[in-house]
């Protein structure tokens, strides 16, 4: 039986159309990227088994390609839905008028940075109102680690003329804990951009749950 052949109001377009998109699963949410399904499965069937083949949703987009087991077509349609996603909390942060909470903040940087299978380091750069002039990814590294350097910090801030900062890097491990040496950097960045009049707001660690707020922890 195809989806043609369910009822109406079972159809994950027509659900959605009806209902919203939050009502559907998301072996439903994929079928609707991926159009159509396989001889003797459905779109939906199609999609719980790719993500029981991934394991998690997240683990299905953050796969490379060709690896989930789709046709380019539909690899293409996932990762325009995904760079989407992240492009709406790219504007939605850039409209507000400043960054009054560290979950504002940590909701993007975790959704831009948590995929990468090795580690990034970025930042938000800030006006002295806390509005965000400009997100960049400064530097990358293998999954032992990311080489961070304090001097092309300043450089970009002054660049931006930015007044404040808030850093991030990702654990590919998935463990968002601070290690020694993200103590230790956020140390020297926090003393390197003082020099310059930039204060250092936080830095994020972001792995697969929560992200970990050195502020929070009374390390910046």
């Amino acid at each position: 039986m195809t989806i043609r052949d369910w009822p109406s109001q079972e159809r994950p377009r027509e659900k959605l159309l009806a209902r919203g998109p939050g009502v559907l699963s998301d072996a439903e949410l994929l079928a609707v990227f991926l159009g159509s399904g396989r001889r003797g499965k459905s779109a939906v069937d199609l999609g719980r088994d790719l993500l029981a083949r991934a394991g998690s949703l997240k683990a299905l987009l953050d796969a490379p390609q060709g690896e989930p087991g789709i046709g380019s077509v539909a690899w293409c349609r996932l990762c325009a839905a995904l760079e989407l996603g992240k492009r709406y909390l790219d504007a939605e942060l850039r409209s507000s008028t400043a960054l009054t909470s560290p979950t504002d903040s940590a909701r993007y940087l975790k959704s831009r940075l948590a995929g990468y299978p090795y580690e990034v380091f970025a930042c938000l750069f800030l006006d002295n109102r806390h509005r965000v002039i400009a997100f960049e990814e400064l530097f990358r590294g293998s999954i032992d680690g990311a080489a961070v350097h304090p001097r092309e910090v300043v450089r970009r801030c002054l660049a931006h003329n930015a007044a404040a900062v808030i850093a991030a890097h990702n654990h590919p491990s998935g463990v968002a804990e601070p290690s020694s040496a993200d103590r230790q950097i956020t140390t020297r960045l926090r003393d390197s951009l003082a020099l310059v009049d930039v204060r250092l707001l936080d830095h994020f660690v972001i792995g697969h749950g929560e992200p970990t707020s050195l502020a929070q922890r009374g390390w910046v």
